[in-house]
């Protein structure tokens, strides 16, 4: 897996990194790409941090003291309690300097060495290039593609369902 580079530190996500990833969600890639609403108020995430679930873990990239991408890892429970998924946006400014790898990293750490976690489940805009990309390269793989997953700028947007297994 891909170093992080050394100005990234991952850590548990804190609630006084809410205004810093309030204006991560805000930017157009980052809606755009999640399936976050635009113009959401520091208030309405403080309120869903707050409800967090206790088997949801939630992961901060912090550069120079701002905190400028997340990642949640939900664990299922039951039948499904070796299964984990996913979601992560990362702010437009700081897209492509490796974020988005150092979160995955993280995860994947948390997932195989932790948390004994067999499988990783996440869905992805099909045409999202980059994070499709990103999620190969951490030994995603493709299982099926979610015609109209969701309503995105004016128009219905395919998904694919995406997951790694743990040999």
């Amino acid at each position: 897996m891909p170093e992080p580079p050394p100005d990234i530190l991952i850590r548990a996500m804190e609630p006084a990194d809410l205004a810093d990833l309030t204006e991560a969600w805000n930017q157009p890639g980052a809606y755009a790409g999640t399936l976050q609403l635009p113009y959401a108020s520091l208030e309405a995430r403080q309120a869903r941090f707050a409800a967090k679930p206790p088997s949801q873990t939630n992961l901060a990239a912090v550069i120079g003291g701002k905190a400028v991408g997340m990642l949640f890892l939900s664990r299922e429970d039951g039948r499904r309690a070796h299964v984990g998924s996913i979601g992560m946006a990362v702010h437009d400014a700081y897209a492509g300097r490796g974020v988005g790898a150092a979160l995955m990293a993280a995860m994947v750490d948390l997932a195989d060495n932790w948390l004994q976690l067999k499988r990783i489940e996440l869905n992805v805009y099909a045409d999202n290039a980059r994070a499709i990309g990103l999620y190969e390269r951490f030994g995603f793989e493709r299982e099926g593609l979610c015609r109209a997953f969701a309503w995105r700028g004016g128009a219905y947007a395919d998904a694919l369902a995406m997951a790694r297994l743990r040999l």
